[in-house]
């Protein structure tokens, strides 16, 4: 199978690619339009500050590309936010995939930390992407900005309130967690997106 990996100037790639290779997958990562457009399957995962993300990726023509793919992509944690309308980090505009725009998290309690970060259960599952799931699977995040829930999720976490931990729309899937760093839970998540 022929996956290829988004390269633009976001962390947490590596950790990406050597959860693909777990699955029997040697991906590529690339930023050239050809082999993103030619991939079986294309994952944009990343760590980052939108505004900075989304520069580079307009620099690179990949917010042209990303938009147009064909084939199941998968949007990982930053690679989540950015497939949305606009995200309130940097005052973003993003790419527009999901019709909806990424907010910051407002603590309520003192206890309330931002970024969120840890390991939280996800909820209200209902997408081939969470094919033999536990009930309730715990998965990993880090992030400061969620997507609020809406007609796209597929999957709810709950810090502070409700948002989207996973969305789905025609061919493109969007995790807000790390699969890659969520034990095998994550392991089974991205081999079902291998398998879609």
């Amino acid at each position: 199978m022929n996956v290829a990996v988004v390269k633009y100037n976001a962390g947490n790639i590596c950790s990406v690619v050597n959860a693909l290779r777990r699955q029997g997958v040697n991906p590529v990562v690339t930023d050239d339009e050809r082999l993103l457009m030619s991939a079986d399957k294309v994952v944009f995962p990343g760590q980052g500050e939108a505004s900075s993300v989304m520069a580079c990726l307009r620099e690179k023509g990949l917010d042209r590309v990303i938009p147009s793919l064909r084939q199941p992509v998968l949007g990982i944690c930053i690679g989540q936010q950015l497939m949305c309308r606009h995200s309130e980090e940097g005052d973003t505009t993003c790419l527009g995939i999901f019709d909806i725009d990424v907010k910051k998290f407002s603590p309520e309690h003192h206890s309330d930390k931002v970024p969120a970060m840890g390991w939280n259960s996800l909820g209200s599952l209902s997408s081939p992407l969470f094919s033999n799931m536990p009930d309730h699977p715990y998965v990993y995040f880090v992030h400061s900005y969620y997507v609020p829930c809406c007609s796209a999720t597929i999957a709810v976490a709950n810090y502070i309130h409700p948002y989207s931990a996973a969305l789905w729309k025609d061919n493109f899937f969007a995790t807000q967690f790390h699969p890659e760093k969520s034990g095998s839970v994550g392991e089974q998540i991205l081999k079902n997106f291998l398998n879609l």
